[in-house]
Parts: C-alpha cells; structure tokens; sequence
C-alpha cells in the first residue's frame, strides 16, 4: 500500500493561510511556523504528520498529498477543519 511523509500548517481562514504561506515562500521555515500558527496538534512536531497511507486523511488533504508535487508547499486547501498548507517530502 502507498504510503507518504507530509507535514502541515493548519489555520482557521484562508487569508491566514496565504500569509503563511508567503512568508515560507520568502524563506521562513514551515516547522517554525507551524509551532507557533497551527491549530493542529501536529503543529508542536512543526506539522509533521509522520508517515500517512491512502484515506487517513481527509480527502482533499489525501489528495495533496498523493497526487500533487513534492517539496512544495501547497495551499491554501480547504477542509471542514480549516485551511491547510501541506508539504510532502516522499510518497512510496
């Protein structure tokens, strides 16, 4: 079964998702952010999610991660919980 390694930001709006976004853009590391911006409890390991296998996910995170570019930050993607930015750094 596949299986990937991602980490993610997750906020409340979007707006806050794309400044978040910029400011990795402009060279601000993504864990650092995500311990201080993440309402996710992943965000106290900076967003690592750990290895995930297909539908462990919700499905619109699921398909970031198993279908869309590695090493990139993608977002903002919406979810029932909020806005993610999500970056992948392996998929098996």
């Amino acid at each position: 079964m596949a299986k990937a390694m991602a980490r993610h930001i997750l906020v409340k709006t979007e707006a806050e998702a794309a400044a978040l976004k910029k400011r990795i853009v402009a060279g601000e590391a993504f864990d650092v952010l995500a311990r201080k911006y993440s309402t996710c409890p992943s965000g106290k390991k900076g967003g690592d999610l750990g290895e995930v296998r297909p539908g462990q996910m919700v499905r619109s995170i699921d398909q970031v991660i198993f279908k869309k570019e590695l090493r990139t930050v993608h977002g903002p993607v919406k979810s029932q919980f909020g806005y993610h930015l999500v970056q992948v750094f392996y998929r098996d």
